[in-house]
């Protein structure tokens, strides 16, 4: 019986176990985070040295994995969320065989992605610009790429349900060691160090496809030997019964969902490279800030997701919501800690970027609002993200998500992009001002159905046939 369950909910010491217990969780998962975004800060910086057209064709061609990794993080989210609440329930066999199911869809997605980026590269491009010189560069990109669709859905998924089981620190482990790699390849195919050949924007692509390819490795050596849970070939293919329907509720409303927002930050991404390839850019490097600045703030909504899950599989459902407020105040001060890193910052960034990097003055200008505007953005991102993705998921809650999203993005947000952008040509960076009013559209109503507490739930089954 827990601290909790003798009737100390609230003491000093309850809270004290709880923050460290939240921070154990949170900072792996946030360095994992900090260190993909330094991946992509990285390859920003070089590619910059390399052309303008370079930078701004990789953020547009990586796209194309934005919207399938949004597709896969849904899938993650309903297998981490049976995962989360079967181990706190104590059954580690429905586990194995979530882990079997979720991958076993992942990778059949991964895949139909994996071909279009090898087979119809310049087809995907044209749907995000216009410009030759962007599609040309978009194209090489995508092809060298294409492998590492399939292989990183694999180890997404894998190391997801390794976090949902506790194995949290491990799993920070593998990744942030396959990110120092792939770092270290794209200096080495970017501009040719040692033996390795000077290949540009295709160096990027090639560097993250030997990473992947690495990273499912070592993810299969410690699959080999985990003695909490193991990844079983009969599970990738037996029938899921019961688990498998519970598993497509879960899943498939949170998939839909985070590709709702995933394309709707496409088409945003889509109306800002019609506009011109300035703001393409200073967009490349602003978003590179906000998610270094968003490290923690999305390493504790999935902290969230995991340690509600796990304590509503236990059935400890008062314990929960108290928990849930206490991640919610995670949430808003580290988002606003984070907003001050930004502002802080700004003028580093910028002076890099005058003193280093050949990009025009309009995109150093536009970067400069950018930034200020993202200090505040990133409030209500961090806010909507922890209700959403941490606490309702948590429960089971995954519908609500989807139908607030994809009223806001594609009700409001995209339609007056578009407008603005297109009909009433109005300058480039009230657009984007525009397209980042969309978090705080949403907020108000999340707030409303979170006080409503319909999300706690145990959504465990006595038997899985």
């Amino acid at each position: 019986m827990s601290e909790c369950q003798t009737g100390v909910l609230g003491s000093r010491r309850e809270k004290r176990s709880f923050y460290l217990r939240a921070l154990r969780v949170t900072l792996p998962i946030a360095v994992q985070n900090l260190l993909d975004a330094a991946v992509n800060s990285a390859d920003v910086v070089m590619l910059s040295f390399v052309s303008q057209s370079a930078l701004a064709a990789s953020s547009l061609a990586g796209q194309v994995a934005f919207v399938l990794f949004n597709l896969v993080y849904g899938i993650s989210s309903g297998a981490s969320v049976l995962a989360a609440q079967y181990f706190g329930k104590g059954d580690r066999r429905t586990v194995e065989r979530v882990l079997g199911i979720s991958l076993r869809v992942g990778l059949a997605v991964s895949l139909l992605f994996g071909l279009a980026a090898l087979l119809a590269p310049e087809s995907l491009m044209r749907i995000f610009t216009a410009d030759p010189a962007l599609v040309e560069q978009g194209v090489l990109y995508l092809r060298a790429v294409s492998a590492s669709y399939v292989l990183g859905t694999f180890a997404s998924i894998y190391l997801a349900v390794m976090r949902s089981v506790g194995r949290v620190r491990q799993s920070a482990a593998i990744h942030s060691s396959a990110v120092v790699l792939n770092v270290a390849l794209n200096a080495c195919f970017i501009f040719g160090l040692g033996p390795f050949p000077a290949l540009g924007i295709t160096g990027v692509a090639l560097a993250t496809s030997i990473t992947r390819l690495i990273e499912v490795t070592v993810c299969l050596l410690d699959n080999a030997r985990c003695r909490i849970i193991r990844l079983r070939v009969r599970d990738l293919i037996a029938r899921g019964g019961a688990l498998m329907r519970d598993f497509i509720r879960y899943s498939v409303p949170a998939a839909a969902n985070d590709i709702v927002w995933g394309l709707a930050f496409s088409v945003y991404s889509i109306i800002l490279g019609h506009l011109s390839s300035d703001i393409v850019a200073a967009n490349s490097v602003a978003t590179v800030v906000r998610n270094l600045c968003t490290a923690f703030c999305f390493g504790s909504s999935a902290s969230a997701a995991i340690i509600l899950g796990n304590t509503m599989g236990e059935n400890r459902l008062e314990e929960a919501r108290v928990y849930a407020a206490r991640f919610l105040r995670i949430a808003f001060w580290s988002a606003v800690a984070g907003g001050a890193v930004i502002l802080l910052c700004r003028p580093v960034v910028l002076n890099f970027m005058h003193l280093y990097v050949t990009v025009t003055d309009t995109v150093r200008q536009e970067l400069s609002l950018m930034l200020f505007i993202n200090a505040y953005y990133i409030i209500g991102m961090s806010v909507n993200t922890m209700m959403v993705c941490g606490i309702f998921r948590s429960g089971g809650d995954v519908n609500f998500g989807l139908l607030c999203d994809t009223v806001a993005m594609w009700g409001y947000a995209v339609p007056m992009g578009l407008l603005c952008a297109f009909v009433l040509k109005l300058p480039e960076m009230w657009v984007y001002f525009i397209l980042c009013l969309d978090e705080f559209v949403k907020m108000p109503i999340f707030a409303v159905h979170y006080r409503k507490m319909k999300w706690i739930r145990n959504i465990t089954r006595e038997q899985n046939e």
